[in-house]
């Protein structure tokens, strides 16, 4: 079936070692890589496929790079990866850099300024970089479209989302993490899954100030899903809660400096 295929795979918890087809329409498509780990803070890696070219989002640290290599491979061939799109530069999203840039060296590096400064410090400092701030869409040869979307200290000074513009998903980075014990490949109940998000979000991110100042880039699009680099995937139905939660959430200075707040 075509379309938006995650309202289907709401009880599923996936074979882990395989990739989940999450969205199909024409020649595009959006898959789901894993990663294999079976903790708490577990790590997530997306593949667009769009005609003839693929990006890969947030590949990884280097003990699951083989894995995630495997998958990518059960999808296209690597010469068809037009970039990786790292929306930090923590060692979880980007520490595998240097292993893709080994395979193909002249891979675009699609990040911010402020991660960009950091990148080279996992050993790759010769790299094709793709500036996010200064081209903020990246059309395929297809004419599909990924828009990135900026989430200064969200935490990261440089962090960014991006956004799908055929699927309507948002590749949201650390923004709507969780860390969770018994985890879904997708949000079953939002109003619990709040405690979740609540265990990464309180700690990482900066203010509710940083948390307004992304959602209000986020209310004109149209979102049919959020997928975060940390725990559940959120589908379309939980959507509104998961902005109401960042417009409301109390967080980083928030907490530490209350006895400041007016």
């Amino acid at each position: 079936m075509k379309g938006n295929h995650i309202p289907r795979l709401q009880k599923i918890n996936p074979d882990s070692y395989q990739p989940v087809l999450l969205f199909e329409e024409d020649d595009h498509q959006i898959f789901w890589l894993g990663i294999p780990e079976h903790k708490a803070f577990r790590s997530n890696t997306y593949l667009v496929k769009s005609g003839d070219q693929a990006l890969l989002f947030d590949p990884g640290h280097r003990a699951y790079f083989d894995k995630v290599l495997e998958r990518v491979q059960q999808i296209i061939e690597v010469e068809q990866l037009a970039g990786l799109v790292f929306c930090h530069q923590d060692p979880d999203v980007a520490a595998s850099i240097i292993d893709w840039l080994k395979l193909s060296s002249d891979l675009p590096v699609m990040t911010s300024p402020r991660a960009h400064i950091l990148l080279p410090y996992y050993g790759s400092s010769d790299y094709n970089w793709y500036d996010i701030k200064s081209e903020p869409t990246f059309k395929f040869h297809n004419d599909r479209s990924i828009k990135f979307i900026e989430a200064p200290f969200l935490h990261s000074a440089g962090a960014f989302a991006s956004y799908d513009v055929k699927s309507g998903f948002l590749f949201s980075g650390d923004v709507w993490a969780a860390i969770q014990i018994n985890w879904n490949l997708v949000v079953e109940d939002f109003a619990a899954h709040r405690q979740a998000l609540d265990l990464f979000h309180c700690d990482y991110m900066a203010s509710n100030l940083a948390c307004r100042g992304f959602t209000e880039k986020l209310y004109p699009l149209q979102l049919n899903a959020i997928l975060p680099q940390h725990g559940s995937i959120i589908d379309s139905a939980d959507v509104p809660a998961a902005l109401e939660y960042l417009d409301n959430l109390k967080c980083g200075v928030d907490l530490i400096y209350s006895h400041l707040s007016g």
